[in-house]
């Protein structure tokens, strides 16, 4: 149950600490409201131009807020320290506003983890779905919400607006379940035979030829190395927003691969396409069942299971082999260590373990 550790004490972090990105804040404020245990973060996305906190991160922290009266001091553009203290997460409708450029996805997947625990309610969340350096929207649903299926964790989502960069405007809605049934263990060594690979190209404002010549680039660049693939393409709902977006899903005998490519200005439809497709053949070369997003975004419900929080699960094991270890997993994986009874184990090959403490 979220706020159920909070005579543990508060955490110290430094935000310097590996990758030294936004991920480090958007965690330890969901492990912040799941725990009940305030933190307190200096040099906050240290690594970054410019550091400190941005209009995103600052969404996260007041989203942090609304779900919970949680306080926080230090919560202003360009800050690089940052207190939050806690309330206990109430079940509910809640309606927040990202900004233009900010992620929604990554909203999403912060405030997810602790209003499910708590009990459940809604998003409507307004922003990006579709940026650079961020999980889009169709990844979201084809990739991670299965495997947080997997874990008890249920959810439906439903886009109302595609927003792209710059301009955002974007908007989708999720329906947050209370934990249901966790398993005893997550077991995923490796991805077993390939099912089938589907190549999803939209548009949102722009001519619908666009997502026809990235579905065309994308599903000739897999023909070549020898990968068979069918295409779909659509239009997305926008308001101010236009842009284009090629994604790929890999389903495989045990587990789900995704890889987006994002349109911009002046970059030819063929290129959008291809992007994705390589990215899918790298994967295919590797021995991971997961990509590397997904072996970093399993970490938190990974640490969940293993700490008892989404209830009686025992021995609460999650191992799994991800595409490549970045730095980005290895510092979340010490992240969750600070505010979980868990132990997170990595590999340099690749070999993931999440275990309790």
């Amino acid at each position: 149950m979220a706020g159920a550790d909070r005579h543990d004490g508060p955490v110290e972090l430094d935000g310097s600490e590996g990758e030294g990105g936004g991920q480090m804040l958007r965690s330890a404020l969901s492990l912040s409201l799941i725990t009940g245990r305030p933190f307190h973060m200096t040099r906050v996305r240290a690594h970054r131009e410019p550091p400190g906190l941005r209009p995103q991160h600052l969404a996260c922290v007041r989203g942090a807020e609304a779900i919970s009266g949680g306080r926080s001091e230090g919560a202003a553009v360009g800050s690089s320290e940052l207190r939050f203290e806690p309330e206990p997460v109430r079940p509910g409708d809640y309606v927040i506003e990202v900004g233009t450029a900010g992620s929604t996805p990554l909203l999403f997947q912060c405030l997810f983890y602790p209003l499910a625990l708590a009990g459940g309610g809604s998003l409507t969340l307004r922003g990006g779905t579709h940026l650079p350096h961020s999980p889009s929207y169709h990844y979201v649903v084809g990739v991670w919400l299965p495997v947080t299926r997997a874990y008890g964790l249920h959810t439906s989502l439903r886009l109302m607006q595609a927003g792209f960069y710059p301009e955002g405007a974007g908007e989708f809605f999720a329906e947050v379940e209370p934990v249901r049934d966790p398993p005893s263990r997550v077991e995923l060594p490796a991805r077993g035979t390939l099912r089938d690979i589907s190549v999803g190209s939209f548009v949102g404002g722009l001519p619908f030829s666009i997502a026809e010549r990235q579905s065309r680039a994308a599903v000739a660049a897999l023909r070549e190395r020898g990968i068979y693939s069918h295409a779909e393409n659509r239009p997305l709902p926008t308001t101010r927003s236009a842009g284009s977006v090629t994604f790929i899903l890999a389903q495989f005998e045990n587990t789900l691969a995704g890889f987006t490519a994002l349109g911009e200005r002046g970059r030819p439809a063929e290129e959008v396409g291809r992007e994705a497709a390589e990215d899918l053949a790298r994967f295919m070369e590797s021995g991971g069942a997961l990509d590397e997003h997904l072996g970093d975004q399993i970490l938190l419900p990974a640490a969940l299971l293993a700490a008892g929080k989404l209830g009686p699960a025992s021995p609460g094991t999650t191992r799994y082999t991800t595409e490549r270890v970045t730095e980005h997993l290895t510092t979340h994986a010490r992240l969750i260590e600070r505010f979980l009874p868990v132990r997170v184990t990595v590999e340099p090959g690749g070999a993931v373990e999440v275990v309790p403490a």
